[in-house]
């Protein structure tokens, strides 16, 4: 058994990335391979096999492994829900929430967890292929740490340390993490990765070889910088959208400020047909042919962020100039006469109005309802499936016309009498072809194009896979992994 653990000078260096090039890489030569990320902050979540809740970015992962997402392969997420708290998932399950100071005194609990995954994993799995969080050289962060050297140390694996160049300071990164780490730590780190790089690559060369002779360390490699890559994000909003045609449907995705699940827009776009624009506080609603409120870790806050922003009356306008409204999870409650939170769970206890587009109201519960589910669409009778990550339960007349029919035998969300405003909890909603053509039909878009975003994102595991033949020392590699 090896454990391999890729770490990064910063926060979105690359680690999301490489793991799953890797994983790919060993897939293909025959290697049973699992990724493995101890902690994990992410408000972009999946549920698992064995219904839990794990980061966005292992269930890719998973992918890359041909294997189905489980719990121990992201132990510990947490879930931020204000500037400085956090809901704490463990194993799958929300335990609780608590603020970061409360959260550094739990993590000698939170280690456990991580450590018994971990060894589950390793004796499943020839290779585990491990993940670090934002950076091992945070001085404030380095007691106790479960997410980088800490685990680290506490499984004895090495480590191969990422850097973004197109940031710029690339060795300053590098040389400047190694130097804040312990002796026996810089003793983990067996060689770095250059990610990102734009250029010729022999005017990198000396920079390269000072490096080496800097550190004793090898360069195992430069990833170049490729534009239309996708990968799901594990936190910031992906923007990028491939050049398209004039004739667009015109999609509105208000960012709140506690956005979950952002990755349900990552289909569309990719859609050639769809222009997504992705509206933040102090912007103006623009005309558009479909508005989707998102899912949210703070309703009610969020609500009334809406509401300041002005969004309310440029989403009433927009319906009154017949474009349409999806609300997607957080966005069903906010579409219903009221949101209750008499736990607490997502900020301070009480109610709060809603929009009142739908006649049905939430209550927040403590326990969270995680599925992965399929069934049709009330539009068009198109199949659908996706997942369910939350932990309000709706009730109300409105309800009586649903938006979907699940296998199960349950009915999700609802259907306006007058066809304008759809809601449900279903995330992954865009991603089967057939529900993604039927929706943006109902939209207005004629002569929808089949996109099978299911193989993009294939297509694109296995394109990464190719950089790690190309670009990387894959001698190297092998010997890191324990493969002959």
């Amino acid at each position: 058994m090896t454990t391999l653990m890729v770490q990064g000078t910063t926060s979105d260096a690359g680690k999301s990335t490489l793991v799953t090039a890797l994983c790919r890489w060993l897939l293909r030569q025959g290697v049973a391979v699992v990724p493995f990320k101890p902690q994990n902050m992410a408000l972009n979540s999946a549920v698992t096999a064995d219904g839990g809740e794990i980061g966005r970015a292992q269930a890719v992962q998973a992918q890359a492994c041909n294997l189905a997402p489980h719990t121990d392969m992201n132990p510990v997420l947490l879930k931020p829900n204000s500037d400085t708290g956090a809901q704490v998932i463990v194993h799958g399950r929300a335990v609780t929430s608590m603020n970061a100071v409360a959260y550094h005194d739990y993590k000698a609990i939170a280690l456990q967890a991580v450590l018994a995954s971990h060894q589950r994993l390793s004796a499943a799995y020839p290779v585990v292929m491990v993940e670090g969080a934002g950076s091992p050289a945070e001085i404030n962060l380095r007691a106790g740490d479960i997410a980088n050297m800490g685990f680290a140390e506490a499984v004895d694996c090495p480590v191969i340390l990422v850097a973004d160049i197109n940031r710029g300071g690339v060795f300053a990164h590098l040389v400047g993490t190694l130097e804040l780490l312990s002796p026996s730590e810089q003793a983990r780190v067996k060689g770095f990765v250059i990610n990102r790089f734009r250029g010729d690559i022999a005017l990198l060369q000396p920079g390269l070889d000072w490096l080496e002779q800097r550190t004793g360390k090898p360069v195992l490699g430069v990833l170049p910088y490729v534009t239309d890559l996708h990968l799901e994000a594990e936190d910031g909003i992906d923007r990028r959208q491939s050049t398209k045609g004039d004739r667009l449907l015109k999609v509105i995705v208000p960012v709140l400020p506690r956005i979950s699940n952002h990755t349900d827009f990552d289909p569309l776009r990719l859609h050639p047909q769809v222009d997504v624009q992705f509206i933040g506080p102090g912007q103006p609603i623009p005309p558009a042919d479909l508005i989707i409120l998102p899912g949210s870790k703070s309703v009610r806050g969020d609500l009334a962020q809406l509401r300041a922003c002005g969004w309310e009356r440029a989403i009433a306008r927009h319906l009154r100039y017949g474009g349409k409204l999806i609300g997607i999870c957080g966005g069903l409650q906010m579409l219903g006469r009221h949101v209750h939170d008499p736990l607490g769970l997502e900020g301070p206890a009480g109610s709060s109005e809603g929009l009142g587009l739908f006649d049905y109201a939430t209550v927040l519960e403590a326990d969270k309802q995680l599925r992965n589910v399929s069934g049709v669409l009330s539009l068009e009778q198109a199949a659908v499936s996706g997942y369910e990550i939350h932990a309000g339960v709706t009730q109300g007349p409105a309800l009586e016309q649903p938006a979907l029919r699940l296998a199960d035998g349950r009915a999700d969300g609802a259907l306006s009498a007058d066809g304008q405003i759809l809601a449900t909890y279903l995330h992954g909603l865009f991603e089967g072809s057939d529900s993604c053509a039927a929706l943006l039909r109902w939209a207005g878009l004629e002569a929808v194009e089949r996109v099978d975003y299911h193989a993009l994102r294939e297509r694109d595991i296995e394109r990464l896979a190719d950089l790690v033949e190309q670009h990387l020392d894959t001698a190297h590699l092998r010997a890191l992994c324990g493969v002959a």
